[in-house]
């Protein structure tokens, strides 16, 4: 066994331990943002952007965060798993958890390990197995597409009573706001000998 990879192989272990993974994080979170709202936590060393090629854009992303030393992520996925994780002063629905080897695009490969590859004939005794695994992709992949069907039908559920609220109360400080400029209050103080100032 070479030391060389070995090492290699023991440095992406330490990298690993001290990496933290973040789901569903908005579209518009930069590298800047991430990097100042878990810079509380200690020293960010990297950010990494897990490409989601099968959805789109507009779903939250997943972000591998490597931060200083292993107390440090783990203080991250404390803190965000128990309070809502701050983006630029707005809550979002961020989950956190430890890092695992299989979310690293770019690893080095574990030292005695080989990968052969081999066509397998019908007549193999792998060839059900091997059929069976990928009719159980295909099936996953279903599965998941159905899954963020419901989830973004629920995200534009709550976007649109988001947006019902939000023009509720924007009525709301529209009539106070009218009250006050045309000098209504003032006359419904004068009816009930109230003493309504300025402010």
């Amino acid at each position: 066994m070479d030391k060389g990879q070995q090492a290699e192989y023991t440095a992406f272990e330490e990298k690993v331990k001290r990496s933290v993974c973040l789901d569903y994080v908005s579209p518009q979170a930069t590298e800047s943002v991430l990097k100042e709202a878990l810079n509380q936590f200690g020293n960010v060393k990297n950010v990494h952007f897990i490409p989601n090629y099968l959805g789109p854009n507009t779903i939250g992303r997943s972000v591998l965060i490597e931060m200083e030393d292993p107390k440090q992520s783990k203080d991250v996925i404390f803190t965000i798993n128990k309070f809502p994780f701050m983006i630029s002063g707005m809550p979002r629905p961020v989950r956190a958890r430890a890092a695992e080897i299989e979310m690293f695009d770019h690893r080095p490969a574990k030292p005695g390990r080989k990968i052969k590859c081999r066509w397998v004939e019908p007549n193999d005794p792998d060839f059900k197995v091997a059929k069976r695994l990928k009719l159980l992709a295909k099936k996953h992949a279903a599965e998941a597409a159905t899954l963020l069907k419901l989830q973004l039908e629920e995200e534009q559920k709550l976007a649109a009573q988001q947006s019902r609220s939000l023009r509720s109360h924007y009525k709301k400080f529209e009539t106070l706001d009218g009250v006050m400029a045309d000098g209504a209050i003032k006359r419904l103080g004068n009816r009930y000998n109230l003493n309504v100032g300025e402010e």
